[in-house]
């Protein structure tokens, strides 16, 4: 038992930090794309920084808690501050998240790559910057594309807000309202898993194919 618990702090140092960090450019992400395009609000609420305490949901860190799988709390913006068209900011402002998770994703990728060249010269270093690259890569991999799933408060009910005609509006609105229980049962009974795992599991590959590409040349 005690070699379990052992196992599992050991885990916790390489997943931890990788989802902190996973969470944390997510969120900030968004608001610094809301910022650059003339919203004032997530710098006047202290959302434009890396600091995952801004960012904790509180139901979002009971599921990491309890499936080991959350989210963290959405940045507050207002396009009515927005240069130029609105509809198409807030596409922007709803895709900087998951486009930041990728690019984390794909330098984690390279990451686990060196280290795993570099750990063939025998040291110790290398695995444990290997593992927590490992855990970068999946979590933001996992995040970038749930948060792609087309249900409130997740970035893709967002994109598919401000792609459809404004007819829909109403429609969509109203699904808004049940949007936090629709997560929640999407993620105790893990039916989150049909779309996520087979979407996930490609871009993973795809990732690691191009850190080969990118990285093998130079051993």
């Amino acid at each position: 038992m005690l070699r379990n618990l052992n196992e599992l702090l050991t885990e916790a140092l390489y997943w931890v930090p990788a989802l902190i960090i996973a969470l944390s450019f997510h969120e900030y992400a968004h608001g610094k794309a809301a910022d650059l395009l003339g919203d004032p609000t997530p710098r006047n609420q202290g959302r434009l920084t890396l600091n995952p305490l801004k960012h904790v949901d509180p139901i979002g860190l009971l599921m990491l808690i309890l499936v080991k799988f959350g989210w963290a709390k959405p940045v507050q913006v207002n396009p009515l501050f927005f240069r130029g068209e609105r509809r198409r900011g807030m596409l922007k402002v709803a895709l900087a998240g998951p486009a930041t998770n990728f690019i984390l994703a794909l330098i984690a990728g390279i990451g686990l790559t060196i280290c795993a060249e570099l750990g063939r010269l025998g040291s110790g270093v290398f695995y444990h910057l290997f593992m927590f690259f490992v855990y970068l890569l999946i979590y933001n991999v996992n995040l970038g594309v749930f948060n792609l799933l087309p249900v409130p408060p997740l970035d893709g009910s967002k994109i598919l807000f401000n792609l459809l005609p404004p007819k829909y509006s109403g429609f969509l609105y109203e699904i808004e309202r049940y949007g936090s229980l629709i997560l929640l049962v999407l993620l105790i009974t893990g039916l989150y898993r049909y779309f996520l795992e087979p979407v996930a599991g490609f871009l993973i590959t795809s990732i690691l194919y191009l850190a080969d590409l990118l990285v093998l040349p130079f051993f």
